[in-house]
């Protein structure tokens, strides 16, 4: 219990800005998740679903009593996503074909894949505005719908194989520093700056990882 109270009250200090240390902690574990996910470790799975964790009590800010009393909605239900699609991603890198060589092998969606997600994102952040809105959510609401959104859809591109999934990352990103900076979560909006740079980096590694294996059945024909 003394860990889970440090994590609760430990604050960071800067001028008149208060920074929560299990903000940090999370966004931490985010990136290590990340890094795994990039040399496709398994253990990148669980490592992001305890950081996800402590980023939900982060931004029901209200809700938690924290210093930063905003809730971004789109921000904390996406944690519980994440964790959900994450249990989804951990089983499918863990249970692969006997003949398989690795946990995943990076591929191409086909167009038609890709399409589907343009359209999800663009559609989903419509459909989530006015309800993230209409629950309270930080303003610009879009902008947490489509951090929301897009979040699902590269986690759930990541699972799957997906090189374009670290593109969907540098679309959410793009959206998600200034709205981070703009509620008071200089941490994050931080981490987000440099999730922008890893995110294309891990794009180029993955399709350079493609282009040494043969076509995936999925974009044959595409």
């Amino acid at each position: 219990m003394g860990i889970v109270r440090w994590l609760f009250d430990a604050q960071i200090v800067i001028g008149d800005q208060t920074v929560l240390w299990r903000e940090v902690i999370g966004n931490v574990f985010g990136l290590l998740s990340a890094l795994g996910g990039m040399r496709r470790k398994i253990w990148a799975w669980p490592v992001g679903i305890l950081g996800n964790a402590l980023l939900f009590t982060v931004f029901m800010g209200a809700l938690f009593d924290t210093p930063n009393p905003v809730n971004l909605l789109g921000q904390a239900g996406r944690q519980i996503m994440f964790i959900i699609v994450s249990v989804y991603g951990w089983y499918r890198w863990t249970h692969r074909p006997a003949e398989a060589t690795t946990v995943i092998d990076p591929h191409w969606a086909s167009w038609r894949t890709r399409g589907l997600l343009v359209l999800g994102m663009v559609g989903g952040t419509a459909i989530l505005t006015p309800l993230f809105r209409a629950l309270g959510s930080y303003e610009p609401v879009w902008s947490d719908a489509w951090i929301f959104v897009g979040s699902l859809l590269a986690t759930y591109g990541m699972a799957k194989g997906w090189v374009e999934f670290w593109l969907v990352w540098v679309a959410v990103d793009l959206v998600g520093v200034p709205l981070l900076f703009s509620a008071g979560y200089y941490a994050s909006g931080l981490m987000y700056v440099f999730y922008g740079v890893f995110t294309l980096t891990g794009f180029f590694v993955w399709k350079r990882q493609n282009t040494v294996r043969k076509p995936h059945p999925e974009t044959v024909g595409a």
